[in-house]
C-alpha cells in the first residue's frame, strides 16, 4: 500500500512539473506574440504617418456626411475631385520631366492656373 501511495505521489509530481512546463511555454509564446504585435502596430503607425500628407485636407468624422447638406457634400466631392486631378497632373509632369519627355500644353496650363 505504501508503494502504491509513493507511486501516486511521484506521478502527481511529474504531472505537476509537466503542466508547469507547458504553462511556461504558453507564457513565452504569448510574450513573443505580444512583442510581434507591438512591433507590427508600430510599423503600421510609421507607415500611416509617412503616408499622411502634411497638406492633406482634414477629414470629417465618419458618419458626418449623414448630417451634412447636399450642397456641402457636392462641394466636398468637387474639391476632392479637383485635388485628385491636380495630383495626377503633377505626378505626370514630374514623371515626364524626369524622363526628358515633352510636356502637354494642357498640363502646363493647368499647373500655371494653380500656382
Amino acid at each position: 500500500m505504501a508503494l502504491a501511495a509513493l507511486y501516486v505521489v511521484l506521478l502527481g509530481i511529474k504531472v505537476w512539473r509537466d503542466a508547469a512546463k507547458t504553462m511556461r511555454a504558453f507564457d513565452a509564446a504569448g510574450e513573443r506574440l505580444g512583442d510581434y504585435q507591438r512591433a507590427r502596430a508600430a510599423r503600421l503607425a510609421e507607415d500611416a504617418a509617412a503616408a499622411t500628407r502634411i497638406n492633406a485636407p482634414a477629414r470629417d468624422a465618419p458618419g458626418s456626411a449623414v448630417f451634412a447638406t447636399p450642397e456641402d457634400m457636392k462641394d466636398d466631392y468637387t474639391a476632392g475631385k479637383a485635388a485628385r486631378k491636380l495630383g495626377r497632373i503633377g505626378r505626370r509632369v514630374a514623371r515626364r520631366t524626369k524622363r526628358g519627355q515633352l510636356q502637354s500644353l494642357r498640363d502646363i496650363d493647368a499647373l500655371k492656373d494653380v500656382g
